[in-house]
């Protein structure tokens, strides 16, 4: 497996461990709420929690699809990456 193939895959699964995180508060508050914008949001969660899931699971068993150049390999991880930051601070600002 090559390095930005690996950083794709850990990317992928903190994002996943994120999501699950987000999904939990999430439903705790519709629960709560009873409002359909948090019942939306757990949905987001679902979605790209199943996103991040086929990452992972393409990342291992169709390597080849992400190894076509540096190119297509430098962005698929600039783009987990920047997902990961975007979840990262959804979840500060939801679990606060």
């Amino acid at each position: 497996m090559a390095p930005t193939q690996l950083a794709a895959t850990v990317l992928s699964a903190l994002n996943g461990l994120l999501l699950v995180a987000l999904a939990v508060v999430w439903y705790r508050n519709y629960r709560t709420f009873g409002s359909r914008l948090t019942l939306g949001l757990v949905a987001f969660a679902l979605a790209l929690l199943v996103e991040n899931a086929l990452a992972v699971y393409f990342f291992f068993s169709a390597g080849a699809l992400y190894a076509m150049g540096s190119t297509v390999q430098t962005a698929v991880v600039g783009m987990r990456a920047l997902q990961f930051l975007a979840l990262l601070f959804l979840t500060y600002v939801s679990m606060e």
